[in-house]
């Protein structure tokens, strides 16, 4: 598809707004990019997976994030297979602007990165979302068989045809992200996305100094840590077993006590504040100078996020949450 094919149209009704939209989510320019990035996105990895009941819900939620003011949605090529592109495009296709106001990031999958597969997992990624170009297009994870010369070589030609608005990486180390941006000439890396939230600090703060310095805006996913930093599992409840697996070390046996600790004074200290937990989670992210990119998979957390989202904490709010976080008080 070349930028300026028509949008493909899904054969499905228009949605209607239900709600009213939450406060507007302010936006970060980026270097190179074609439009400005929102500071909070919704990422949809559960978008098209599980059962059929579980995919409806998600549809819904991804609705109802775009009908409360979200626009930044976050999708890849591998996750349900494609299936997540595919939805996200008819839904955004339904809205009044079919989704023209909407900042799409999509990955190209680690499997696919000599220049011959990175354009055609770009191309397929736009006939499933619909779309002339995609806002931001992410290298979901290096392969060290391939090098990076080739793959950063081939999204530069993508972005010069525009069929890309920025060039970003994922879970790429110090090391990886210096050499990948060696081999860029006239775009450049606009965006690292890293696991990163109050407990999960390790793949980010060995880049924050380069990125900071480099203008790379990190995007943190799972900034709550899987629904810990919203005060689930903290009175008894069982951490399922696809929590556990998607999560590194935060829930493992040897570790989860302490962990239940530090956010269980997490909540005491937004109590004290008058704020839900989950903003202090969120609002640390912002002062450290990244974006968060929620998970939802009901409507209602949409609306839950947002709330956390509009109540900002106080700046010695946050400095004592990162202590508590870092263990040198609780």
């Amino acid at each position: 598809m070349s930028p300026s094919a028509k949008r493909s149209s899904p054969k499905s009704r228009r949605l209607a707004p239900s709600a009213p939209r939450a406060p507007e989510i302010a936006t970060i320019e980026l270097p190179t990019g074609h439009k400005p990035h929102p500071e909070l996105g919704l990422g949809l990895w559960n978008l098209g997976r599980w059962s059929a009941e579980n995919e409806a819900r998600s549809k819904a939620t991804a609705a109802r994030a775009y009908e409360r003011g979200f626009r930044w949605f976050d999708t890849a090529e591998v996750y349900g297979n494609g299936r997540s592109e595919r939805l996200l495009g008819e839904m955004l296709y339904r809205t009044a602007t079919h989704g023209d106001d909407a900042f799409v990031t999509t990955k190209v999958s680690w499997e696919h990165l000599r220049p011959a597969q990175v354009r055609a997992s770009l191309i397929n990624s736009l006939e499933r979302l619909g779309r002339p170009s995609v806002d931001l297009y992410l290298v979901h994870a290096p392969d060290p068989h391939v090098p990076l010369s080739e793959t950063m070589g081939a999204l530069e030609a993508l972005w010069k045809e525009g069929r890309i608005g920025a060039i970003g990486v994922s879970n790429f180390g110090l090391e990886a992200l210096e050499e990948a941006a060696r081999h860029l000439t006239e775009a450049r890396i606009t965006v690292n996305q890293l696991q990163y939230n109050l407990f999960d600090r390790d793949e980010a703060d060995p880049v924050r100094d380069y990125c900071r310095t480099h203008a790379i805006l990190i995007e943190a996913y799972t900034p709550l840590a899987r629904g810990l930093l919203h005060g689930r599992y903290l009175d008894g409840q069982r951490v399922p077993a696809e929590v556990q697996r998607f999560t590194n070390r935060l829930f493992e046996p040897d570790r989860l006590p302490v962990i239940l600790a530090r956010t269980r004074a997490l909540r005491d200290l937004a109590g004290e504040a008058g704020v839900p937990l989950a903003s202090i989670a969120l609002h640390w992210l912002r002062r450290q100078g990244a974006a968060p990119v929620v998970g939802a998979s009901r409507p209602e957390q949409i609306d839950t996020n947002l709330s956390a989202w509009t109540a900002r904490p106080a700046d010695r709010v946050l400095a004592a949450a990162d202590a508590i976080a870092r263990g040198d008080r609780a």
